[in-house]
């Protein structure tokens, strides 16, 4: 919650333009002239939000931020700017400025700043919530993005677990953040950074060499086998293994796993030493393992073993406004890295949350990195989206593994989902053909076409027809 505000500014003009915005929200204002003045008064009161000037004489607004950084980082630090000094202001983003303004600007725009914050505000509380059952030993990587209730959920079964050694197995799409969450696991268990945290992608790793990998071997075990090697497990001992896309691996390396979880304990290939560890194990899978099994290509007792804490991921779909939220992080991980502000525009943002992302996280994101590279900004229309997002009727809704039923029961039917889609652009047009053309991504003739072809066929409803009259 936003209870106080500086605003710095050697100007009085634009003191009184911020000041009296701010205090149409009900907060409080205290204002400055100059940097020292505001460094002074941030020393004498807490502030939640300020809004500073880049240019003050002596001190700067960067010094001002500086400041803020260190002796209050929790300020929502906004700086104002000309446009001659907007490469500054990105520099100041980088520092850990919250946004900057560019002079001269409207009422409106600082509003919409404050309430930005406002959001930001209650995103930041309501995490602190999530993790209050948390020790102060017990922290979040700020990589998790989002608020939905599912995501909620997921954050709870991470606090539940993370203090324990059971194993655990994260499943979901493909793309849902399955390692992430397991680094999550790892790092509230060990936030000291200690102990030994060993990935391995199964899937990555040819067949024949998966259990010298794992395991292991000796000098001259093979060909090609020069030195001894120390496996996965070894290296682990004391911490955690990540084994990624578990059920990738043969029905014979998953005996030779099973030994493992049983017994804690194995032999390098070529060798006849055993070798006890005490491994924490976490593997994560886009299959359906109960599947899996009951065709026989998954030993069922290395399931159990593996499955103590099951965490089930959502896929982006399901998780509400989550996709913005993500969509915005990753924009804003864009800014830094080509130095120039960038924002999607609201039409933008609304293509963003409805599109299904059948690739989830990892596809949105993708998609973010090539929009902004490939737009000067420093607004991002929907039109510089990809033409599968503008007209996602030409997205297969198979989004699960071929082999994980969990996700969708059928394809739906692509001619049903187009005269859904057809329906609902022309009745958000009132019924205007060649708008609902344009924002369909049709030619006015074809959606004419298509129309004459819903006309005509018994099978389809008239709904369509009707929202056209």
């Amino acid at each position: 919650m936003i209870d106080r505000v500086l605003v710095a500014d050697d100007d009085f003009l634009v003191r009184q333009v911020v000041e009296e915005t701010v205090k149409r929200h009900g907060i409080e204002v205290i204002t400055a002239d100059s940097g020292e003045e505001a460094i002074e008064c941030l020393k004498r009161h807490d502030f939640q939000m300020a809004f500073v000037d880049l240019k003050m004489g002596k001190s700067t607004g960067l010094d001002v931020l500086k400041f803020c950084k260190k002796k209050c980082p929790n300020v929502i630090f906004v700086i104002m700017t000309a446009y001659g000094t907007i490469e500054t202001a990105v520099e100041a983003m980088r520092t850990g400025a919250f946004d900057f303004i560019i002079k001269p600007f409207s009422p409106d725009q600082a509003d919409f700043l404050i309430e930005k914050a406002a959001k930001w505000c209650q995103l930041q509380e309501r995490n602190i919530y999530l993790t209050k059952e948390l020790t102060t030993r017990q922290t979040f990587s700020k990589q998790i993005i989002g608020s939905s209730e599912k995501l909620q959920g997921i954050t709870r079964l991470i606090q539940r677990v993370a203090p324990t050694t059971a194993a655990v197995l994260v499943t979901g799409e493909s793309g849902t953040g399955k390692e992430l969450v397991a680094g999550e696991i790892n790092a509230i268990s060990d936030p000291s950074g200690e102990k030994p945290y060993i990935r391995m992608n199964c899937a990555a790793v040819p067949e024949n060499l998966l259990e010298s990998e794992l395991f292991g071997h000796e000098k001259g075990s093979f060909t090609g086998a020069t030195e001894r090697r120390i496996g996965r497990f070894e290296l682990a001992d004391g911490g955690t293994i990540l084994l990624d896309e578990i059920g990738e691996i043969s029905m014979g390396m998953q005996s030779k796993l099973l030994r493992v979880l049983q017994e804690s304990e194995f032999e390098r290939v070529g060798g006849n030493k055993t070798i006890k560890v005490n491994v924490r194990v976490i593997a994560t899978t886009n299959r359906n393992l109960k599947n899996e099994v009951a065709e026989n290509n998954f030993r069922e007792d290395l399931y159990y073993r593996l499955n103590v804490f099951p965490i089930q991921l959502p896929p982006l779909r399901e998780r509400d406004r989550d996709v913005v939220d993500i969509a915005k992080e990753c924009l804003a991980k864009q800014e830094v890295k080509l130095g120039r502000k960038l924002a999607f525009s609201k039409n933008a943002l609304n293509y963003i949350q409805n599109y299904p992302w059948p690739g989830n996280i990892r596809e949105l994101e993708n998609v973010v990195e090539r929009v902004a590279i490939l737009d000067d900004g420093p607004t991002i229309e929907a039109h510089s989206l990809p033409k599968d997002i503008l007209n996602p009727t030409s997205v297969r809704l198979s989004f699960s593994n071929g082999k994980n039923d969990e996700s969708i029961e059928d394809l739906l039917n692509i001619k049903e989902i187009e005269r859904l889609t057809i329906k609902k652009a022309l009745l958000a047009t009132n019924g205007n053909r060649s708008k609902a053309a344009d924002l369909l991504g049709f030619s006015v003739r074809t959606l004419r076409n298509k129309l004459n072809e819903y006309d005509n066929d018994d099978q389809v409803n008239d709904d369509v027809l009707t929202a056209t009259m």
